[in-house]
């Protein structure tokens, strides 16, 4: 069956729940978010779904472990670490003990003269 109406000799469409209701969509709920940088901060609740913004700790939980990859340590920058981590892995550079090295003189043998 058409999805028109028939009015007066003239075809109208038929509002679905699908294709002609999603162009009506232009209002965004969430905008960027100040510390995770994703779309995820929503607008009228003040609280990103990505990284719990404003909260002081980063939202993570355990049943989403993919979650947990994707922002753990080795994604970003690193700017410490490495330095740091190839330090740990090679083993760090251990003093080793000054001695007191007992410097003997040698006593320079006479020279022996030839007789004729």
């Amino acid at each position: 069956q058409d999805q028109t109406a028939f009015f007066s000799g003239a075809h109208y469409p038929v509002m679905t729940k699908g294709t002609d209701s999603f162009g009506k969509r232009h209002i965004k709920s969430h905008g960027l978010c100040r510390r995770c940088g994703l779309r995820s901060f929503h607008v009228q609740k003040k609280r990103c779904a990505s990284c719990g913004y404003p909260a002081p700790k980063i939202r993570s939980y355990n049943w989403s472990v993919k979650a947990i990859r994707r922002r753990t340590t080795g994604t970003g920058r690193m700017r410490h670490l490495k330095k740091f981590i190839p330090r740990h892995v090679w083993g760090y550079p251990v003093p080793k003990p000054k001695t007191k090295v007992a410097v003997v003189k040698k006593a320079k043998a006479p020279k022996a003269v030839a007789a004729n």
